[in-house]
């Protein structure tokens, strides 16, 4: 790369630095840390959970599918996560709000050892823990991948690099951090889009192209659904993506729970949903078009970064490239902010009895140690990620079969219909959707379709079974899910620190 795009890069990565810095002085309890206070402003708390959403993934393995697949991988990947948050608007994210004015809570799993036992909160805990490595360390391999290709940068170093100043910014200022550097990629972002669809429609004869390139590609390209991505694959895709985009993501649930009300956190999901349902089209213009501009690409997943090293001039492709990087490091930083409340709130505590005791200024320290642990060993399995096969399968194939027996627990344990699941049902429909997502994928072979749907019903079907065949009524299962379901009044208040759901 020319050292104007260098400059633009590391202009970048000092502006998210400085605003780390500047969230640290916001940043004066676990509270602060984990849930900004609950004075997160309903549209910051928008983007920023639009934004943590996805990552440089879109601009690798989904810009591979939009290459050979077309306009599919925009209804499957995007749309039914716009449907999703719409839907969670309405269900599911005044609920976590309530949760953090009501109940004092600070992390997504906090309240699962009132609502179930310790033993539900752990396996859930430690397997969405697990999890969420391998899914950030596909994220950094992405980005490391887009780094390689536009300026010859060693996959390690590149992940090295993004991961580090990542690190300082998040682990610094915490959700302020995470939600202030989140609009500022989003603005960064949307330039860097701009200026790539301004040279793309350039290269096709101008803004017509806008409707005349699309009976000039392969007429499967114009289809939502695919032999592969069926209409069944992306009905489930949006089942899957509501829960996992309504807190089964547990960074995702901190946005809601971080806006100072109800009102306000609803009205965050449902600007995240609006932006998940326009935004992607325009950051995909380009990538739908590659074919056209760019036949004959030997990896389809560097489509995209071929276009922006060929076409755009030095120092508009390090804004480009800046603008992919802020992806990852939004969706990265907030998923460590999350994880990092579910080990210090929900599972130290249970591992390290002195945990259970931690004065505010131990619990801030222990909160930044844990966020450089998690963040330095998803650096480590990204540089693993090829021989786990890849971004797209860990993203599609892993993440999304396993999210759903982990999110049903944690999802539907909040909604009034479902009062009468308890622990066993809770466990058992865990355990149930992974076995299941083992025997489909280890034993069976099945297609992906196949493999996405059945653990998340499987799930479904014990969760929902089990709590009217063998149902567990308990006072303080009803207490937690009577405070979650009903309207705040003017004289309710968030509990003080000792006054929390814990174990």
């Amino acid at each position: 790369m020319h050292v104007l795009d260098w400059t633009m890069v590391c202009g970048y990565f000092l502006l998210m630095i400085v605003i780390g810095v500047w969230s640290h002085r916001r940043v004066n309890n676990v509270s602060d840390f984990f849930t900004a206070g609950g004075k997160m402003p309903w549209w910051l708390a928008g983007i920023s959970h639009h934004m943590s959403g996805y990552s440089a993934v879109l601009f690798v393995a989904y810009a591979g599918v939009a290459y050979t697949d077309g306009v599919t991988v925009y209804f499957w990947g995007f749309a039914s996560i716009g449907i999703g948050v719409g839907i969670g608007s309405w269900l599911f994210a005044g609920r976590w709000n309530r949760l953090r004015s009501k109940l004092g809570v600070a992390s997504p799993l906090e309240y699962l050892a009132k609502r179930y036992n310790v033993p539900t909160q752990q396996a859930l805990a430690w397997s969405g823990s697990l999890l969420k490595i391998f899914d950030i360390a596909a994220k950094w391999y992405a980005v490391a991948t887009l780094l390689h290709v536009f300026a010859g940068v060693d996959y390690n170093w590149g992940i090295l690099i993004t991961g580090t100043v990542t690190l300082v910014y998040c682990t610094v200022g915490g959700l302020w951090a995470d939600a202030l550097t989140d609009f500022g990629q989003f603005v960064i972002q949307a330039v860097a889009a701009v200026v790539m669809i301004v040279v793309v429609f350039g290269k096709l004869g101008g803004i017509s192209a806008l409707w005349t390139m699309w009976d000039k590609l392969p007429s499967n390209h114009l289809n939502p659904t695919t032999s592969k991505y069926t209409t069944i694959f992306l009905l489930v895709y949006v089942l899957v993506k509501t829960l996992e985009y309504n807190g089964g993501m547990w960074n995702l649930a901190q946005r809601y729970m971080a806006a100072p009300s109800t009102a306000e956190a609803r009205r965050g999901a449902r600007l995240s949903s609006l932006l998940y349902l326009f935004w992607p089209i325009v950051l995909m213009l380009p990538m739908f078009a590659a074919p056209l501009l760019i036949p004959g690409v030997k990896n389809p997943n560097d489509s995209y970064a071929i276009m922006t090293t060929t076409f755009l001039p030095p120092g508009l492709v390090g804004l480009v490239l800046a603008g992919i990087f802020s992806h990852t490091m939004a969706m990265v930083s907030s998923d460590a902010n999350a994880i990092s409340a579910v080990i210090t709130r929900d599972m130290m505590p249970v591992l390290w009895r002195k945990a259970r005791a931690f004065t505010e200024v131990q619990g801030l320290r222990a909160a930044r140690i844990t966020t450089i642990v998690f963040v330095a060993i998803t650096m480590f399995v990204a540089t693993q990620a090829e021989g786990l096969g890849g971004v797209l399968q860990i993203v599609v194939n892993w993440v999304a079969a396993l999210m759903g027996p982990i999110s049903i627990p944690l999802l539907l344990g909040m909604l009034p219909w479902f009062r009468r699941c308890g622990s066993r049902a809770a466990l058992v429909s865990w355990a149930g959707g992974l076995i299941a997502y083992a025997l489909v994928y280890y034993v069976f072979d099945a297609n992906q379709t196949t493999l996405i749907a059945t653990p998340i019903l499987v799930s479904l079907v014990l969760y929902t079974g089990l709590g009217w065949l063998a149902p567990e009524r308990a006072e303080t299962t009803d207490r937690i899910v009577d405070a979650v379901n009903t309207r705040s009044s003017a004289s309710s208040r968030a509990p003080e620190e000792g006054e929390a759901v814990r174990a």
